[in-house]
This record gives C-alpha cells, sequence and structure tokens, in this order.
C-alpha cells in the first residue's frame, strides 16, 4: 500500500511539475513583453501553485485567432470605403494623416468627416439624451456595454427596451458577462422574455472559466436607428449619476455621435454580437443616407485580444510621439507600457507641456497603488501630475495639440491595451478638441498638483507597497 501511495506522489509531482515547465516554455515561446513575460516566470517558480492558477486564468493569450472570417471583413470594408476621405483632399497636419493611416491598418478603422457630436460630463445628461432617444427609436436598437446594472438605472432603461421590443422594434442587447455578473440572471431573462434578444459576451460557465475570464468586453456602445450612437466611459449603473453607495462622486465622459461615423460603431456591434455566437445572425445593412457634411472628422478604432497587434497602445503611442505643443491625459487606471511611459518622458523632456490627471479615490486600490508607482518617474522628467479629489475619476481620453482628442473606453493600462475589447474615438478636430481642453482644465481646478519633493516624501512603507504592486503591474 505504501508503494501504491509513494507512485501516486511521485506521479502527481512529476505531472504537476511537467506542467509548470509546459507554462513557462508557453511564456516564453510567445514572445512577449519580456517584463511581462518575467512576471509570469517568477510567479510559476516562486509561488508554482498560485501561479499556475494565475496563468491558467489571466496569462495565456488570444493572439492569432479570428473575430471574424475573411469574407465578412472583405464586406464590411467594400460598404464603408465609399465613406472613406481622400485624405489628398483634407486639410490635416502630416502627423494626423499618418495617425488616420496606422489606424486603419490596424483595425479597418475609416476616416469619415460628416459627423456630429455632443460630449456629456454627468450621468444625468448623458441618461437623459440615451432614454430619449431609446424612446424614439423607429426601428433598431443595438446596445453593448460592460456592465448592464439591475439598479434603478439598469430598469429603466430595460423598461424602454422592453416596451421598444413590444412595439416591433429590432432590440439587440450584448453584455459582458463577468463585468455585469452582478445583475440577476431575471433581469436579462425579463428582458429575453419581452422580445429584447440579449447575448452575454464570452459566458463564463466552469468548464469555460479558465479560457474566458481574463478576456472581458469593456466596449460601451449604443446604436440606434443606424443613425445616432453613443460611445464613451459611462457604463449601465446608478454610481455613473449618483455616485457609489459609499458616497464617492463619479466623473466620466460619454459621446453622442450622429453622421457616418455610426456605421462604424454599427459593425463593430455586429462584429461582437456574431462572434461564439450564432454566426451570421446579423446582416450588415445598408449605409444611412448621408446628413451631415464636412463637420466633425472622426476614426473608430477598435482592439481586443485576438488582434495582431495591440492597436490602442499603437495608435496612443504614435499620437503622443506626433504631439508639438501639449498633450493631456485624463485615466482612472495609469499603468503605462515602458514604450508609453517612454514617449511621455521624451515629449515632456522635449519641453511640451504633458499632464495626466489620475484619482485621489479610486475603486481599485491595488491599480491605485501600481499606479502611484509610475508617477514618480514623470514628476522627475517634468510631467505635471494631479490628483483629482471629488471622487473616482472614471473619465478616460488624451487630448493632443489643438487638433486631436482620443477618447472612448480605453483606460491607459494593460488591461486595456492587450487582455480587453475596447473601442477609441480618433477625433481630428479643432472645435472638439477646445471643448475637451477646457473640460480637462475645469477638472484640473479642485485637483491636487503633486510635487517631486512632497511626493518622494511619502511614506516608505507605501512606497515598498507600490514598488511590489508594480512588479505585477503587466498582469492587473
Amino acid at each position: 500500500m505504501a508503494s501504491v501511495n509513494y507512485w501516486i506522489v511521485l506521479i502527481v509531482n512529476a505531472a504537476y511539475i511537467i506542467t509548470i515547465i509546459s507554462c513557462i516554455v508557453v511564456v516564453l515561446k510567445e514572445n512577449r513583453n519580456p517584463i511581462r513575460s518575467l512576471a509570469w516566470v517568477i510567479a510559476l517558480i516562486f509561488l508554482p501553485v498560485v501561479g499556475l492558477v494565475f496563468y491558467l486564468f489571466f496569462g495565456r493569450s488570444l493572439k492569432g485567432q479570428h473575430m471574424i472570417s475573411r469574407h465578412n471583413k472583405r464586406k464590411i470594408i467594400s460598404r464603408m470605403a465609399p465613406r472613406h476621405v481622400n485624405l489628398s483632399n483634407i486639410d490635416l497636419p502630416v502627423a494626423d494623416k499618418n495617425l488616420i493611416k496606422l489606424s486603419r491598418a490596424l483595425s479597418y478603422s475609416f476616416y469619415t468627416v460628416n459627423n456630429h457630436i455632443d460630449i456629456f460630463t454627468t450621468g444625468n445628461e448623458k441618461f437623459n439624451a440615451l432614454k430619449q432617444d431609446l424612446r424614439n427609436a423607429k426601428k433598431s436598437i443595438y446596445l453593448q456595454y460592460y456592465i448592464f446594472s439591475d439598479d434603478t438605472t439598469g430598469q429603466e432603461i430595460a423598461d424602454i427596451l422592453i416596451r421598444k421590443a413590444r412595439d416591433g422594434v429590432d432590440v439587440k442587447v450584448i453584455y459582458d458577462h463577468v463585468g455585469s455578473f452582478s445583475a440577476r440572471s431575471r433581469f436579462f431573462k425579463r428582458m429575453s422574455e419581452a422580445g429584447v434578444e440579449t447575448h452575454p459576451f464570452f459566458r463564463v460557465t466552469f468548464p469555460q472559466l479558465a479560457n474566458r475570464i481574463n478576456w472581458r468586453n469593456h466596449r460601451k456602445i449604443v446604436v440606434i436607428d443606424g443613425e445616432t450612437g453613443y460611445l464613451g466611459g459611462m457604463n449601465i449603473a446608478d454610481r455613473y449619476q449618483n455616485g457609489t453607495s459609499e458616497g464617492i462622486a463619479w466623473r466620466d465622459t460619454h459621446f453622442r455621435l450622429q453622421g457616418d461615423i455610426v456605421e462604424s460603431l454599427m459593425y463593430s456591434f455586429i462584429v461582437d454580437w456574431n462572434f461564439k455566437n450564432n454566426p451570421e445572425s446579423i446582416e450588415y445593412p445598408p449605409m444611412a443616407p448621408v446628413r451631415f457634411r464636412n463637420n466633425t472628422g472622426m476614426q473608430l478604432i477598435t482592439s481586443g485580444p485576438l488582434d495582431s497587434w495591440d492597436n490602442q497602445a499603437l495608435c496612443f503611442l504614435k499620437a503622443i510621439s506626433n504631439a508639438t505643443k501639449s498633450i493631456y491625459i485624463q485615466t482612472p487606471y495609469f499603468l503605462p507600457t515602458d514604450a508609453l511611459q517612454h514617449a511621455l518622458e521624451a515629449a515632456a523632456l522635449s519641453k511640451i507641456d504633458v499632464r495626466i490627471m489620475i484619482p485621489g479615490k479610486s475603486d481599485s486600490r491595488m491599480l491605485q497603488y501600481a499606479g502611484y508607482s509610475y508617477v514618480t518617474q514623470c514628476l522627475r522628467a517634468g510631467i505635471k501630475v494631479y490628483l483629482y479629489n471629488p471622487g473616482m475619476l472614471h473619465a478616460k481620453g488624451i487630448i493632443i495639440d489643438e487638433n486631436l482628442v482620443i477618447a472612448g473606453s480605453t483606460n491607459f493600462d494593460y488591461r486595456s491595451f492587450e487582455n480587453n475589447f475596447e473601442c477609441s474615438l480618433m477625433i481630428y478636430d479643432k472645435d472638439v478638441n477646445r471643448k475637451m481642453r477646457d473640460i480637462f482644465f475645469n477638472d484640473i481646478k479642485p485637483c491636487t498638483k503633486l510635487t517631486f519633493n512632497t511626493w518622494h516624501k511619502r511614506p516608505i512603507f507605501q512606497r515598498i507597497l507600490e514598488s511590489i504592486v508594480r512588479l505585477v503591474s503587466p498582469i492587473l
């Protein structure tokens, strides 16, 4: 009996060691960011049990897979191409034209000019406009959110969707299965029974837990009748209007869109709907007529863990590197890649006005401490860093010089750049840039501006904690 137990223990240990070694080999063969790879190797070697579990859940790569068939990719390109503006016919700096080319190469992002945009900085503004547009829908409502809560705000939106579905409007809802996990199943069941088609993105069940939990759809997209769209940082939840139960106010930015750019939002939704669902369950509808002429220039840049490139990170890097006067960033989580950190430092050292605004109060202590570890080097390079004091800053945006704005669902962190399905607007317009600059400087008023000398004097235990958390920041 003892010999049997000995062999069982030996086999189990051997299998475990082989699994650990195999995972390390896979990490090394993927040729990822060296720091990220090193973080996984250290975790697997020195925390073998915990490291293995975390790797199985959060470490594997999806790159090389496809969200959309080549046939459908060609179909989208052929339908969007007529709206694409010839760059030789527009008055934009060469740097912006090169950014447009990069965005198109990465995610088939067509540059359009026949657009109109409204900017919302409070949940009340956004949800009042959204509910009115939903009530006025005549043909279709495509709605996609990372978090669709079953609180008061969520119930109000659900009630409108149910009424529109009963009126014969085609209503489809995508919600992230992890982001919306707190919503009770009967919340979505009530909508489904009323005729609303609901689809949990990457549904996580126990057999698929390790395969899917790490890759989440963080997009917030609404398309109404193919003519009006919404995109930004606000999910469907009470806290975006009323703050949290702890009394923390929520500051975010969202956009209402009309014009050619709405086609891009619609195609993004359709690709997500057809992915891992019922392929070809939504056809690509004909394009809506042009309603605006020669207004705001825009592109939609999408990204996800299946893409061959880190689309958002590359566009951010290109835009920051192109800056000649100013770079203003708002983000709830500041965990830049090495390339982005170096680009910001190089810009500041070149006497470009670089300002970064992050929350003074965060909904994630770990991410907050990890982000703080990057602040010292920013301050040393001359980057101005501000802590937003009134509440949780959840707005995501980059304002470059006087002509470019990048904003959407993408945070300035590894998760958004590599693991999440994200989308951002690339807005090439001086008027929108001016409005976003005004919003940024209005938000600065209640902020605390950090100084190198004061920041360097924070408690030693806090600095040690920040450094420890930073070690695993590439895999947070």
